[in-house]
């Protein structure tokens, strides 16, 4: 190739970079991290889910969402703790059912959830339905008002504390005894029939059974405390092969789970070759940095982090751990 000439050009002591011996190779000899074996495949009309499954493109969040679910079946397996950490939203886009059936299938082994997801499941158990309209009641002084949802969690708040027991299961005892409509559907019911611990992480004035008549701050910090100390245990036990799932909880859960994992590791106890994993539509520090980054450094396990609409990823998540290639 002929030298160029820029005699126009202002800059008399600087030219453009020469090109003529810039080294190749042959794009075939390259290692890629794409090949057409990765590719997606297209569904046919008469397609099970299991081909479904099979023809999704084998990169990126897809990589990441089998390897979960081959890791959540190396835990059952072991008989190592797979937790799931909720937040009020899983519930709110009707995901129970879906939990309840992964709970019976060996999938769910622990349930840690804020203040909402207690909310939220017990108003579905209740009355079937939930979520309601902030904007039209907070005017008037009206929202978070419900008799019914304040009082059972209250109630549930002190004779917890009065015997011992943490708030999650407390409360599903008091919920599981009402006998309510739609028991079926509740996590928290489902997880005290199968006595799968359930453990309750508030922040006190943060709900809105803290500021019903009945509201016993000392018992619901009583009890939260002792669902803290739960979870600390079951974060022991995750060692040498558990999960940790986080899903819909962008700060309260993350921080709660960073303080069982300091609090094995402070008392000598080792917490290695563990897998966790956040669920978000919206990938925010804490989970990232508390859940899927820290736990997991200097080789003591994998994260992973898994971006969308949880009405959509969790059953997705499901149907892979049910009738993926590995099931």
């Amino acid at each position: 190739m002929p030298a160029l000439h820029y005699r126009m050009s202002l800059y008399e002591d600087l030219k453009p970079i020469y090109l003529d011996e810039v080294k190749t190779y042959s794009l075939a000899s390259r290692p890629s991290k794409v090949t057409v074996d990765d590719f997606a495949k297209p569904i046919a009309n008469d397609s099970s889910l299991r081909d479904y499954l099979q023809s999704l493109p084998n990169i990126l969040a897809v990589q990441s969402l089998r390897e979960i679910a081959s890791r959540m079946r190396r835990a059952r397996d072991l008989g190592k703790p797979i937790i799931w950490g909720l937040g009020g939203h899983v519930i709110k886009t009707g995901l129970a059912p879906i939990i309840i059936d992964l709970m019976n299938r060996g999938f769910v082994n622990a349930i840690a959830g804020n203040g909402s997801v207690l909310v939220h499941d017990a108003e579905i158990a209740m009355v079937g339905s939930t979520s309601e309209d902030v904007d039209a009641t907070l005017g008037e002084g009206a929202f978070g008002g419900a008799e019914e949802t304040g009082r059972l969690l209250n109630e549930a708040a002190r004779d917890g504390a009065r015997d011992g027991l943490g708030l999650g299961e407390a409360l599903g005892r008091a919920l599981i005894a009402m006998k309510p409509k739609h028991e079926s559907l509740s996590l928290l019911c489902a997880a005290y029939a199968s006595k799968v611990p359930f453990t309750a992480h508030l922040t006190i004035g943060g709900d809105i059974a803290h500021f019903h008549p009945q509201s016993d701050g000392a018992a619901l910090g009583a009890t939260s405390h002792i669902d803290f100390r739960l979870l600390a245990e079951l974060v022991r036990r995750m060692n040498g092969g558990g999960v940790y799932l986080n899903i819909g909880s962008a700060v309260n859960l993350p921080e709660v789970f960073l303080k069982c994992v300091t609090l094995v590791r402070n008392l000598g106890h080792e917490l290695n070759d563990i897998t966790t994993a956040n669920f978000d539509f919206i990938q925010s520090y804490r989970p990232l940095t508390n859940v899927v980054r820290r736990p997991t450094a200097e080789g003591a396990g994998k994260g992973f982090a898994i971006t969308g609409h949880h009405e959509l990823t969790i059953p997705l998540l499901a149907a892979e751990l049910i009738c993926g290639a590995e099931a």
